[in-house]
């Protein structure tokens, strides 16, 4: 395995695109101007400046807002709470990993509905409704979906929203990348758009502050809300009130949106990149024998197979925001230098 190894497996910005010095700033103004409540317990809704500026944002009540340890962590209280063993829950074909594991290991009966260029296919959705299957929850990624980049067009957001009204499940808008867009207008929220409480709406400040803050959160009803902050009070007490504290700093000084104005430029940059890269090389194999000939040259990525539960055997993602620009090329030209020592290998069109 080559030494200087190169990573396309993870979806963290690398450390150049992270505001370092504002971060230090807003940790020195968090101990200054609320020691107490940076260095206390706290409770389980989380910072309560940050839980009110996050309401602010969203134009909710601040009792529809549970700050968590990052978004994964919000994802598994509500699944927690609101998800038991045989249950139905509908994701995207192909959708985020630890979702799928995460649902399994409640024993969840997921059913996966294929991604469109748009979106969700919610006519293949309606069908299975039709059918009598009744999900819980529907998880959807709506902006730029993990893996496959795809952003859910405002037609089928209507047409989600008025499925979910018409046969009782919740949308979980799980919605980490929206800050980020780098090309095109910006859509409307489910969350916003929803005329009942059929949207629980996730986020995180992994991408547009830094991951290692660990910062999420949820918005919901307030009776969902307050059973899963006792949840959170059950698991953890309170979670990270030093970051949460930062976190709150760094927002309400503006720094937050120079952050994203440094990540959206650098990730436009990238995926320009990537995507010439690319199409200088070739495609196609089978994705298990390519992870382990990309690993000898000191490449990383995801497997398709893992954002599934069968098929995807010649897929694989992608992530470019941990690696620079100057990285990318060099990151492909060993990809394809894997996909070349497969030859003669059995090659999946």
């Amino acid at each position: 395995m080559a030494s200087d190894s190169i990573s396309f497996a993870r979806g963290a910005p690398s450390l150049d695109i992270v505001d370092v010095d504002g971060l230090r700033d807003a940790a020195t103004r968090a101990f200054t101007n609320d020691p107490g409540g940076t260095t206390a317990y706290g409770t389980s809704i989380g910072y309560v400046p940050l839980r009110r500026w996050i309401a602010e944002q969203h134009g909710v009540d601040e009792a529809q807002v549970l700050v968590t340890n990052g978004s994964m962590q919000a994802d598994a209280f509500l699944f927690a709470t609101g998800v038991s063993a045989g249950d139905v829950v509908v994701v995207e074909k192909p959708t985020y990993d630890r979702t799928l594991l995460n649902l399994r290991s409640l024993g969840a009966d997921v059913r996966m509905v294929s991604l469109q260029e748009d979106g969700i296919d919610v006519d293949e959705l309606r069908a299975l409704l039709e059918g009598g299957t009744r999900p819980v929850l529907a998880h959807i990624i709506p902006n730029f979906q993990n893996p496959a980049g795809y952003t859910l067009s405002l037609e089928k957001r209507h047409a989600l929203l008025a499925l979910a009204a018409e046969y009782g499940f919740t949308i979980f808008e799980d919605d980490p990348y929206r800050h980020i867009r780098f090309s095109g207008e910006e859509l409307p929220m489910m969350l916003d758009l929803d005329s009942g409480d059929n949207v629980v709406y996730a986020s995180s400040f992994s991408k547009t502050v830094c991951p290692g803050i660990r910062v999420g959160y949820l918005v919901g009803p307030t009776d969902l809300i307050a059973k899963i902050a006792k949840l959170a009070t059950n698991t953890y007490i309170s979670p990270n009130m030093v970051a949460q504290s930062i976190v709150y700093e760094f927002c309400v000084s503006g720094a937050i949106d120079g952050a994203i104005a440094t990540v959206k430029t650098a990730l436009a940059q990238r995926v320009e990149t990537l995507g010439a890269a690319l199409r200088e090389q070739p495609e196609g194999t089978d994705v298990r024998a390519l992870f382990a000939a990309a690993n000898e040259r000191g490449v990383q990525f995801v497997k398709g197979t893992d954002f599934l539960l069968e098929g995807g055997e010649n897929t694989l993602r992608l992530a470019y925001s941990g690696v620079t620009a100057d990285r990318i090329d060099e990151g492909v030209r060993r990809l394809a230098e894997a996909y070349r020592s497969l030859a003669g290998t059995a090659a999946v069109a």
